[in-house]
């Protein structure tokens, strides 16, 4: 029966609309309420490639230099899309993905390459330029299994901190996710004002 109302490429069904409406509205709201973010530029549920939405904030100027806080909030924003689906659709979607993946990588390197973590100002893993052998960088382990263990923990403190600020977040305004998801099922594009209006 399915291939009878086959949907063209790049269209998607209303169930799907709705979930990723929840989705972008979960990643705008937590961009919008968070003081280290970088402006909300435009939030969209009409599919690109391989993303079913986006969510699109442009930095004030060209960075260069990251700050903890700044990159704490991007793991925030990064979970909120997730947390939107779990609050308000009681569900988990493979649409979270790839944020969860990008928000795993940001904490590890923290941790192991920008020193931000409880573990100190250390790296852990030498990058080693092996041309030879057909890669460019191999990331060599040179430190213990102990350390290891603490590294992953790290990460997980990390993402689960981001996810307890971005809930709390939801939580807090739940009318207004609402608001901005349904306004992006009406009109699919919404730019980073009349976000802050649905939220105000």
């Amino acid at each position: 029966a399915a291939s009878l109302d086959a949907k063209p490429y790049g269209q998607l069904s209303d169930e799907e609309k709705k979930v990723t409406a929840f989705h972008e509205a979960g990643h705008a709201l937590v961009a919008a309420k968070l003081p280290n973010s970088d402006p909300l530029h435009k939030v969209t549920i009409i599919p690109r490639g391989m993303a079913l939405g986006v969510t699109m904030q442009l930095p004030i100027d060209d960075k260069h230099n990251y700050t903890k806080d700044y990159l704490d909030t991007e793991i925030a924003i990064m979970m909120g899309g997730r947390l939107a689906e779990e609050i308000f659709l009681n569900q988990m979607s493979t649409g979270a993905g790839n944020d969860i993946e990008r928000a795993t990588e940001m904490a590890r390197k923290m941790v192991c390459e920008f020193g931000m973590s409880q573990l100190g100002p250390l790296t852990f893993g030498k990058k080693e330029e092996q041309i030879f052998l057909g890669r460019e960088i191999n990331q060599h382990r040179d430190y213990s299994e102990a350390t290891a263990i603490k590294i992953d923990e790290e990460v997980r403190r990390m993402i689960s901190e981001g996810y307890q600020t971005a809930k709390a977040i939801l939580e807090n305004n739940r009318e207004a996710l609402a608001r901005i998801a349904m306004a992006l099922l009406e009109r699919e594009v919404l730019d980073g004002d009349e976000v802050n209006a649905l939220i105000a």
